[in-house]
C-alpha cells in the first residue's frame, strides 16, 4: 500500500490535517508538493523528519484540534529550528475529511516513469523489491509465465511474452529499458529490438544491459553485423549499475542498477 492510499483508507474514518509543501527558497529537506497527513493519532508519509517536521506535527495537530480551514505557515531552516539546512519552506495546512477523498485521490497521485525489465532472474527480482517503492510504473517482462510472483504492488505489471522481445514494440514512450533474461540469446534480440526501436522513434532514454565488458563486445559484433552504427551501439549501457558498487549479490546489483534509473529521471524539484 502506497502512503497515499494509507491517508486516504485511514481518512475515511478519520479526519485530519495535510501538510504541503507549498513553496521553498535555498537548502531544503524535501521538494515542493511533499505531503504528511496528521491525524489525531498517527501520521503518514514525511516532509523531510527532523525538528521541521516535528513543529509541523505540533502545528497540524493545534490546527486539527481548531478546526481550521486552510493557513500557510513559514519555517526558516537555521538555528532557531535547530536544522542548518539554511533555506525556508512554507507549509501548507489543510483540514481534510472523508468527503475530500476522491479530490485527494486525483491530487496525490504519483508521476510515476515508465520502467520495462526483461527478466525474471535472481537479480530481476531483488530488482523488483527495489523499483516497487519509487516512483516508477514498471512493465516485468519474461517468456516463462511461471516465474511471476502470485502478488505485487500495484505499480508492477506483470507481461508473459514469447518471445520475449515481441513485447518492445509495446513499451510506453520514455521507457527505461533493463535487459537482464535467462538467456544471452533472448538478451540479444531484446536489444536489437529495443535499438530498432530506438531508430525509429527515438524515445527509448535509457537502454541498459546486464553483464559484463566480455559479453557487451560480444554483444557488438554480433549487432555492428545485424547493420546497427557504433553510434547506435553507444547508447546501450554495459555493464549496468553506479560506478564504485563492486557486490554481485542480486540485491547489490538492484540498488546500483535502481540508482543508475534514478539518474535518468527528470528532476522533480
Amino acid at each position: 500500500m502506497t502512503n497515499a492510499e494509507d491517508f486516504l483508507a485511514r481518512l475515511a474514518s478519520a479526519s485530519a490535517c495535510l501538510v504541503t509543501l507549498h513553496a521553498s527558497r535555498g537548502s531544503v529537506p524535501r521538494e515542493k508538493g511533499a505531503w504528511m497527513a496528521v491525524f489525531a493519532e498517527g501520521e503518514v508519509a514525511s516532509i523531510g523528519g527532523g525538528h521541521l517536521e516535528f513543529q509541523a506535527i505540533a502545528e497540524a495537530r493545534r490546527h486539527l484540534a481548531g478546526g481550521a480551514g486552510t493557513t500557510l505557515v513559514r519555517y526558516a531552516l537555521g538555528p532557531t529550528l535547530g536544522q542548518c539546512c539554511g533555506g525556508e519552506v512554507h507549509l501548507r495546512f489543510e483540514s481534510v475529511s472523508a468527503t475530500d477523498i476522491e479530490a485527494l485521490r486525483a491530487r496525490l497521485a504519483t508521476a510515476y516513469q515508465p520502467v520495462a525489465l526483461f527478466g525474471g532472474g535472481h537479480v530481476g527480482h531483488a530488482l523488483i523489491d527495489v523499483l516497487a517503492r519509487l516512483p516508477l510504473l514498471v512493465t516485468w517482462i519474461d517468456s516463462r509465465d511461471e516465474i511471476f510472483p502470485a502478488s505485487l504492488p500495484s505499480n508492477i505489471n506483470c507481461q508473459y511474452s514469447d518471445p520475449v522481445q515481441a513485447e518492445v514494440g509495446a513499451l510506453a514512450s520514455g521507457s527505461r529499458v533493463l535487459v537482464m533474461s535467462f538467456s544471452h540469446a533472448e538478451d540479444l534480440e531484446v536489444v536489437a529490438a529495443c535499438l530498432t526501436r530506438q531508430r525509429l522513434q527515438a524515445d527509448l532514454p535509457y537502454l541498459g544491459l546486464i553483464g559484463s565488458q566480455t559479453k557487451w563486445a560480444t554483444f557488438q559484433r554480433r549487432l555492428a553485423a545485424r547493420g546497427f552504427s557504433a553510434q547506435e551501439l553507444a547508447r546501450v549501457t554495459c555493464p549496468i549499475g553506479v560506478a564504485g558498487i563492486s557486490g554481485k549479490e542480486p540485491e547489490v546489483i538492484a540498488v546500483a542498477v535502481a540508482a543508475q534509473i534514478l539518474q535518468t529521471l527528470p528532476d522533480r524539484h
